[in-house]
């Protein structure tokens, strides 16, 4: 697989775990996400409405909510869809997309759904109690306190999305670097067909067998030039016999030539 372990991933295996896939944190917060999105435009579209006039002060707000939710709604659905699949993208571009996609709709609805619990609880803050004919206080109330807890869990949503991405740059950033030849652990993982060649390096025992062989040659040669020493150091002693021999013929000189001194 192109790029395995990438972005928070696994290797592609075909095969899908709804047990691992339902204990993994990002899908346990869109799946608090999704249900939250289900409460807040449910509970406008049932009880934020009286004869078509909004509850929230007669204001678009009932509008504003139903539509933040119900988008929310599909966007978390895809993003789960997408959660599924993650691990059986093969290309660390689509998964690097994804992620992307995932902070961007992640980050852009954390501000939405701040943006929509403060319109909501001020329009609730102005309603009077003729706003309030024919009930539907509870549900009011309710959008606007789970308005405020997709804050968190969209803002969660964003967290683990950038985490994922500065996990998956980190790692390519890491196989990028490799050269890729063969051996050398690049894209892919394949590894080499050749041999590597011996390390030289003194500290890990290493040695180039090339650089062995001279020294051994080397070594012999030395030999051979100890060992043609000895005949040297015979051919010195044969020229000191030789001088001995001459010193000794010196003194064997003939008494007739010997002449005295005159005074």
């Amino acid at each position: 697989m192109e790029g395995g372990g990438a972005f928070g991933a696994g290797k592609a295996t075909g095969q899908f775990d709804p047990i691992a896939f339902a204990k993994k944190p990002q899908v346990i917060v869109r799946a608090c996400s999704w249900l939250f999105a289900v409460i807040v435009f449910g509970c406008i579209s049932s009880q934020g409405y009286y004869e078509d006039t909004c509850r929230y002060n007669e204001t678009n707000a009932c509008s504003f909510g139903v539509t933040v939710g119900v988008l929310a709604f599909l966007g978390v659905m895809v993003l789960l869809i997408l959660d599924a699949l993650f691990d059986n993208i093969t290309s660390i571009q689509q998964r690097k997309y994804v992620v992307i996609g995932d902070i961007a709709f992640s980050g852009a609805w954390t501000f939405l759904y701040f943006v929509n619990f403060c319109f909501l609880a001020d329009a609730w803050r102005k309603t009077t109690d003729t706003d309030l004919v024919g009930g539907g206080k509870s549900g009011v109330e309710a959008a606007i306190a789970f308005s405020f807890f997709s804050i968190g869990t969209f803002a969660g949503s964003t967290f683990l999305a950038v985490q994922r991405y500065r996990s998956g740059i980190t790692e390519e950033f890491a196989h990028s670097g490799q050269p890729g030849f063969p051996g050398e652990g690049g894209p892919g993982g394949q590894q080499s067909a050749y041999p590597s060649y011996p390390s030289t390096d003194p500290s890990t025992g290493g040695a180039d067998p090339y650089q062995q062989q001279q020294q051994a040659g080397g070594f012999q040669g030395q030999q051979g030039g100890f060992q043609g020493q000895p005949g040297g150091f015979q051919g010195q002693q044969g020229g000191f016999q030789g001088q001995q021999g001459g010193f000794q013929q010196d003194h064997k000189m003939p008494p007739g030539d010997f002449q005295p001194p005159a005074y």
